[in-house]
């Protein structure tokens, strides 16, 4: 082989190497961005638990298929917990999104799937403010997922 072919050929391999390397690692990490997730700790109020799942198994339910449906959230669930103490959640509700974008604007777009699972704005307001009686939402976290590659 002539000298120009052989660096010809040695080019060629180190493009194919850095190539390979940066396709499994294209932006230097380990890791893809994966879904946002939402989990809102709940405690319900002593005696309320059942009206509270009935609650989350009836209209919640619906609004979150709705919001499913529409393409605002991926997947969501409902998990039970044991309370360590009286200001431990004893539900934890987990809504996941596609990225952090799915969150611009969101508000205005579950007022709509509120609306029509509930009626209106305004009911829908007036629910949220009754089932104050039976539990209380003691915060929420956003995190994210990382894919590991």
């Amino acid at each position: 082989m002539t000298q120009v072919t052989q660096r010809f050929c040695a080019a060629a391999a180190v493009l194919a190497l850095t190539t390979l390397t940066s396709t499994a690692f294209a932006d230097g990490r380990d890791y893809n961005d994966g879904p946002v997730i939402n989990v809102a700790s709940i405690r319900t109020v002593d005696g309320h638990f059942d009206d509270y799942m009935h609650w989350l198994a009836t209209t919640w339910k619906k609004q979150e298929e709705s919001a499913k449906k529409a393409g605002l959230i991926t997947a969501y669930r409902v998990i039970v917990i044991e309370p360590r103490g009286p200001q431990d959640p004893d539900i934890l509700l987990v809504t996941e999104y596609k990225n952090w974008a799915a969150l611009d604007h969101l508000g205005s777009k579950l007022d709509q799937i509120s609306a029509k699972v509930e009626g209106s704005v305004d009911v829908a307001n007036k629910s949220q403010a009754d089932r104050a009686k039976i539990r209380t939402v003691l915060g929420s976290d956003n995190v994210q997922v990382a894919e590991l590659k």
